[in-house]
């Protein structure tokens, strides 16, 4: 399942679902001054790149040392991703941490693990590093990008709530549900057909 840098973008989006996790951000950062919400979201987007960026670094060893392979990977990533995809679309994908009162400054938890760097997210791209390992260099820019891209959602979460609206955002996480359904199953058959076809 070849990856080009915008897909591989869209993918990482996809699991780390900035627009759909707009109110864990909202709950966490209420107990941040408003001062300190640019660095915190900076800092905390950092550690979720490096969380992220290990796992990447690490997987082909990681798969040597635990006797897994590319199969087994993208077949167990494509059901998480799934799973993750029919929350989005039916039900809380941020597992009901939008209700969760912050009453302090946030470090790690909950931005950066397990909101950014959660177990789909550290699973989609240990599968991508393993499994095209000569793209490494795009994996890391597109990993970037989405982090990147998802830090400034954090930023502009207030805003972006008043902007679109509750609805626009919900609809929106949805949709993206949809398209990761869509990416899973073809995880899920890129590697049944590698097992049954012995590719």
């Amino acid at each position: 399942m070849k990856h080009s840098l915008s897909a591989a973008v869209l993918l990482l989006l996809l699991v780390l679902d900035p627009f759909g996790s707009l109110p864990v951000y909202l709950a966490t950062l209420s107990a941040v001054a408003q001062e300190r919400r640019l660095f915190l979201a900076i800092r905390e987007s950092v550690i979720a790149f490096v969380i992220l960026l290990l796992f990447m670094l690490s997987g082909q060893q990681f798969l040597t040392l635990m006797h897994l392979t590319e199969r087994s990977l993208a077949v167990s990533g494509g059901v998480i991703l799934f799973i993750i995809a029919i929350r989005m679309v039916f039900g809380e994908a941020s597992g009901g941490l939008a209700d969760t009162k912050i009453s302090h400054e946030p470090f790690i938890v909950p931005l950066a693990v397990p909101m950014l760097a959660g177990p789909s997210a550290m699973a989609t791209v240990l599968m991508m590093a393993s499994t095209e390992q000569d793209n490494l260099i795009t994996w890391i820019l597109a990993l970037a990008i989405a982090v990147a891209i998802s830090c400034l959602v954090i930023i502009s979460a207030n805003q972006i709530r008043r902007i679109v609206g509750s609805d626009v955002v919900e609809a929106t996480q949805k949709l993206m549900g949809l398209v990761l359904a869509a990416v899973a199953t073809e995880m899920i058959l890129s590697g049944l057909k590698k097992y049954f076809l012995g590719e």
